[in-house]
């Protein structure tokens, strides 16, 4: 039995719309972690963060993880995540919804020494956990950065997929017409 190669393909519509929501999630992923600086440009943190504004990262990082995964989720359950390049991107899909996801309880945990911080502005140890704060900042924020990466490398994917849609553009082949009965097609010779 033959295998015809357009079974493989992710209908063009449904391509195109992936695309779209991919690239909608990857720049929401990227500016979140460009908007949410802790350090000046000097490499310093000006002032000390606000709890609620460290807490508001880690809301913004979990209504993006909550979208991956449900666009991961979605394209699970699709009949094309079984294809040879729906396990691609699903693949690309599971990164970035792992990574995501890391970044909210990092992004927390940011928050809560930010308020350990504030309750007790003389205590030992102080140089150590706004340093610790800030290193688990930066990893939240790279874990936002690396989501969107995948995403980006998903979309890529699709985007070398549609390529593929152009070989399979003609008609499928029919079989062959049965040749007309031989007989007098005019005089004999």
């Amino acid at each position: 039995m033959n295998h015809d190669p357009r079974s493989e393909l992710i209908p063009r519509k449904i391509t195109l719309h992936l695309i779209h929501a991919l690239d909608a999630l990857r720049t929401r992923l990227r500016t979140i972690a460009e908007h949410t600086q802790l350090l000046d440009k000097t490499g310093r943190v000006p002032a000390p963060p606000s709890y609620s504004e460290l807490l508001q990262h880690a809301t913004d990082a979990l209504a993006l993880a909550r979208d991956v995964i449900h666009l991961t989720v979605d394209f699970a359950r699709s009949d094309h995540s079984t294809t040879l390049a729906g396990t691609a991107l699903l693949a690309h899909l599971a990164k970035a919804a792992t990574v995501s996801s890391q970044a909210v309880p990092v992004f927390v945990e940011t928050a809560e020494t930010a308020l350990s911080l504030l309750r007790s502005p003389g205590q030992p140890g102080r140089r150590f956990q706004e340093n610790r704060m800030v290193i688990d900042h930066a990893t939240a924020r790279s874990h936002l950065l690396r989501s969107s990466e995948s995403l980006r490398c998903a979309a890529e994917e699709l985007k070398v997929h549609l390529e593929v849609h152009r070989f399979f553009t003609a008609p499928p082949p029919r079989q062959s017409p049965a040749l007309p009965p031989h007989g007098p097609s005019g005089p004999n010779r």
